[in-house]
C-alpha cells in the first residue's frame, strides 16, 4: 500500500467536522475532502443523528477511506454537550463498523500533540498547522473542520501511516508516544 486513506470525525451534533486526508510513506499528507456535517439545533434528535449519519455514509460511500478515527469523548462540566457529542461519536463509529472499516477514537491532547507538538495547543495552532501540513492556502473553517483533519493525520501517523514505522520515518513526538507505550506494556503493578 503506497498511501493510507484517513477519514477523521470530530463529532458533534450541530457542526460534525468530517475530512479525509492521503498520508503516504514519507508521512507527507494531501487533502482528500473536509466539510461539516450540520443539523439545526431546534429539529428533534433523533432526526439529527440520522443526518450525521448520513453525512458520514456519504463521504465514506464517496471518498473510500482505509479507516475511520473519530476524536474521544472526553469529560467536561456541561454534560448536554458531553451527551450530545458522546451520542455523534457513537453514530460515527457504528457506520464505520457497518461499512467494514477499522476505527479508532483518539483524545484531543493525542491528536494535538500530533499536529502541533505540544498537546494543550489551542484552536487557532491547529488550525494554522493544518493549513501548513496539507499545504492549504488558508486554515479550513470552521475548527470543526480542522479539526477533523488533525484527527485523520494523528491517527495515520500514530498508526504509522503506510509503512512509515517500519520505515522508521516518525516525529519526534510519535517517537516519544511510542516509547511511553512500550513502557506501559512492560510497566507491573506492584501488588498489595
Amino acid at each position: 500500500m503506497s498511501s493510507l486513506r484517513v477519514l477523521g470525525i470530530d463529532p458533534g451534533l450541530t457542526r460534525c467536522g468530517v475530512g479525509v486526508v492521503d498520508v503516504d510513506r514519507s508521512r507527507r499528507a494531501s487533502l482528500v475532502h473536509v466539510g461539516v456535517v450540520r443539523t439545526p439545533a431546534d429539529a428533534d434528535l433523533s432526526v439529527r443523528l440520522a443526518a450525521v449519519a448520513a453525512g458520514i455514509r456519504s463521504v465514506i460511500e464517496e471518498h473510500r477511506p482505509d479507516a475511520v478515527a473519530v476524536e474521544r469523548v472526553f469529560a467536561q462540566h456541561n454534560v448536554q454537550t458531553v451527551m450530545a457529542t458522546a451520542q455523534a461519536s457513537g453514530v460515527a463509529l457504528l457506520i464505520a463498523a457497518e461499512a467494514g472499516l477499522p476505527a479508532a477514537t483518539h483524545t484531543p491532547s493525542e491528536v494535538k500533540a500530533a499536529v502541533t507538538g505540544y498537546g494543550s495547543a489551542d484552536k487557532r495552532q491547529v488550525q494554522s498547522m493544518i493549513a501548513r501540513i496539507l499545504r492549504l492556502d488558508a486554515p479550513p473553517q470552521p475548527a470543526d473542520a480542522a479539526d477533523a483533519l488533525a484527527i485523520a493525520l494523528c491517527h495515520a501517523w500514530r498508526r504509522g501511516g503506510a509503512g512509515a514505522a517500519a520505515a522508521g520515518v516518525l516525529t519526534p513526538a510519535q517517537q516519544a508516544w511510542a516509547q511511553a507505550e512500550r513502557v506501559a506494556r512492560t510497566y507491573v503493578r506492584p501488588t498489595r
